[in-house]
């Protein structure tokens, strides 16, 4: 691909010449001759109109991987070998549907195209069998051309891909499409042109001040306006400046940054190269988070061939600017995403929040000014350099653009849904996310990860921006949306929320580091059946008191979970408490067990493998009835869980 894109010098993208200049329609390109743009043109058009072979593409982001996409790419490549079909195998990110991964996709010579749904390696014949065949097993989409995904409302499975519908995909757009670990095809698909413009015709201020018009807000949680932190930072004049992009992602159940950065690793680097022209740094860094490999590694690779090609370095583009990136694994803590504790792990410290003034702008790593924006954020930047009506045009008034939410939890379809701003929770949940697991009943749903809040249903209706949510008491946090069913509970639910902030504090300061203590304690009683009517309000007063007296956000969001589910939940903690019951069944000290002797089939396995012995036989007229007897049973839930008959059910 793009092989000889200038016919002076006979050089690629992948082995440029030294006199690299900027070509005005097609971005970076060496020499400005007219056969550049159209040999760009020709290798777009061979990429999605006139492959004389099959193109298999195959989801290969941390979610297919799970879900077996290795192993499916392998039986691929043997399968077609064995067969002599003549088709080039890619590995591409994650469209955002993982609720049908392994994915893959099977483009025509003509452009047009099926997608197939939970593709596992024992699938892949009949898959292939399938596609030559022309049926519609396991077809999760067709698109007869480019871009246009037709009405599908006569494939069974998937009627209408409505997981698609209500989205509107700008930084996802990539992401399933191109190979992203080859920089030709992320400059086919337009790919540094944003750059090339900054760098030719846009002062820092320019950049700044266009920024701040398309009202671009941090993704990361807070929403700060990233034209004004920009301009903090440029407006300070020192002789070294850094920028940091905050990939340091660690809510639980939250992977768009993750998404983005391993699927188009070169949109969130343009986004950083074009930021720190901006604000006039010469160093940038990348933290990322240690455990996500494949999102390190891609960002390294991408890192590396910028480097190659001039995108990066000295005079980047024939231009004075200087900037060397770096990619930096994360210190493995939660607290690291914090940007104060992200400098000090920079540093070298421990990493641990400092207060705030001075910050990071004016006194950051190294105590130079500083700017942070997360992966997100950066995706954003060069669609509002080329196209910034595309951003504005959707959104709310203070909110414009588009966010990435994450649905997880008790939801149909799980994945990652780029919506504009003003979508309300309920489009989110049921139109994309296509509603409770099992057709069950709607509960709650947990926005904004640790440090947000739990929504009844009242709040289905409310729209997702910044003031909405504020207005309301939440927080957007960075996007993960952990929808509840009927079957969970919603004290389980805020203990395990505050048993992962309560590890992840790292203990700087004494209302986050004792007083989420306290409230793991009280709530762990709770859960047991030994809490009191005193514990919520004690609860309530301590919540408040750590909110307003820690010193980072993680200490001031902590609370929220148990804050929430009290006020919108009173009623499920009252049964806990007065009661002794769990009306979800959840809180194991909570759950008695019984055995239905009508389902029962006398196997054994129950009493055979009871740790404590809890399983008593009585023979009734000749013939066998178990029982539980509850004094001795620890409600391990092993009988529960193993019953081949289902015979043994919680009260």
């Amino acid at each position: 691909m793009l092989e000889n894109c200038c016919s002076k010098c006979h050089h690629s993208i992948s082995n440029p010449c030294k006199d690299w200049v900027i070509c005005k329609t097609e971005g970076p390109l060496c020499h400005t001759d007219i056969s550049c743009k159209n040999k760009i043109v020709n290798s777009l058009n061979q990429i999605m109109n006139e492959n004389t072979n099959l193109v298999i593409k195959i989801g290969m982001s941390t979610c297919g991987l799970a879900a077996g996409a290795g192993d499916t790419f392998n039986e691929f490549q043997k399968l077609l070998k064995e067969r002599n079909i003549q088709a080039e195998i890619i590995k591409v990110g994650c469209m955002g549907h993982c609720y049908a991964e392994p994915i893959v996709e099977i483009i025509e010579p003509n452009g047009s195209c099926v997608i197939y749904n939970n593709v596992k390696n024992t699938d892949v014949e009949s898959t292939l069998n399938s596609y030559f065949d022309k049926k519609t097993e396991g077809v999760l989409a067709i698109r007869y051309k480019k871009g246009t995904l037709s009405d599908e409302a006569k494939i069974p499975l998937f009627q209408n891909l409505l997981f698609n519908k209500k989205q509107k995909r700008i930084i996802l757009n990539n992401c399933g499409i191109i190979n992203p670990e080859k920089i030709e095809e992320y400059i086919v698909f337009g790919g540094y042109r944003a750059l090339s413009k900054v760098l030719t015709k846009l002062s820092p201020q320019e950049v700044i001040d266009q920024i701040k018009s398309s009202k671009l807000r941090g993704r990361g949680g807070a929403g700060f306006p990233t034209g004004q932190k920009w301009q903090i930072c440029y407006d300070v004049k020192n002789d070294q400046k850094y920028f940091i992009c905050n990939a340091d992602e660690g809510d639980p159940g939250a992977f768009m940054n993750r998404l983005l950065a391993e699927g188009d690793p070169h949109r969130v680097l343009e986004g950083l190269i074009i930021a720190a022209y901006a604000i006039g740094a010469s160093k940038g860094y990348i933290f990322v988070r240690a455990e996500k490999t494949l999102m390190a590694n891609h960002l390294k690779l991408a890192v590396n061939q910028t480097k190659q090609i001039g995108l990066l370095g000295n005079n980047i583009l024939n231009s004075d600017f200087n900037l060397d990136v770096e990619v930096v694994l994360s210190a493995g803590a939660f607290v690291c995403g914090e940007e104060t504790a992200l400098l000090a792990a920079l540093e070298g410290k421990r990493a641990m929040p400092r207060p705030r003034p001075p910050y990071p702008a004016t006194q950051g790593l190294f105590g130079k000014p500083t700017t942070i924006n997360n992966v997100e954020t950066l995706a954003h930047v060069s669609t509002i350099i080329l196209k910034n009506e595309l951003f504005t045009s959707v959104g709310t008034e203070k909110s414009k653009g588009t966010k990435v939410f994450c649905l997880a939890g008790k939801v149909k379809r799980t994945g990652a849904a780029e919506v504009p701003f003003g979508t309300t929770l309920k489009e989110l949940i049921f139109d994309i996310g296509g509603g409770i697991v099992n057709d069950g009943k709607f509960k709650a749903v947990q926005t904004g990860g640790p440090s947000g809040g739990c929504l009844s249903d009242k709040f289905l209706d409310l729209p997702l921006d910044y003031e909405k949510l504020a207005e309301a008491g939440f927080i957007m946090g960075s996007g993960g949306v952990i929808v509840l069913d009927e079957d969970s509970c919603v004290v389980d639910t805020a203990k395990y929320f505050l048993n992962f902030t309560t590890k992840e504090s790292c203990g700087k300061c004494t209302p986050c580091r004792i007083g989420l203590k306290r409230l793991q304690e009280i709530l762990e009683k709770i859960s047991k059946g030994q809490g009191n009517m005193a514990d919520l309000d004690d609860m309530n007063n301590l919540g408040k008191l750590i909110i307003n007296t820690s010193l980072c956000a993680l200490g001031q969001g902590a609370p929220n979970p148990i804050l929430t589910t009290i006020k919108y939940f009173s009623e499920e903690y009252k049964e806990h408490i007065e009661k002794r019951r769990c009306p979800s069944h959840v809180c194991a000290n909570l759950v008695d067990y019984r055995i239905n002797p009508d389902e029962c089939i006398n196997c054994g396995n129950c009493t055979k493998n009871c740790p404590v012995g809890a399983i008593n036989i009585l023979s009734l007229t000749g013939s066998k009835q178990y029982s539980i007897e509850l004094e001795k049973c620890i409600r391990c839930g092993y009988c529960f869980n193993n019953c081949p008959m289902n015979a043994i059910f919680k009260v």
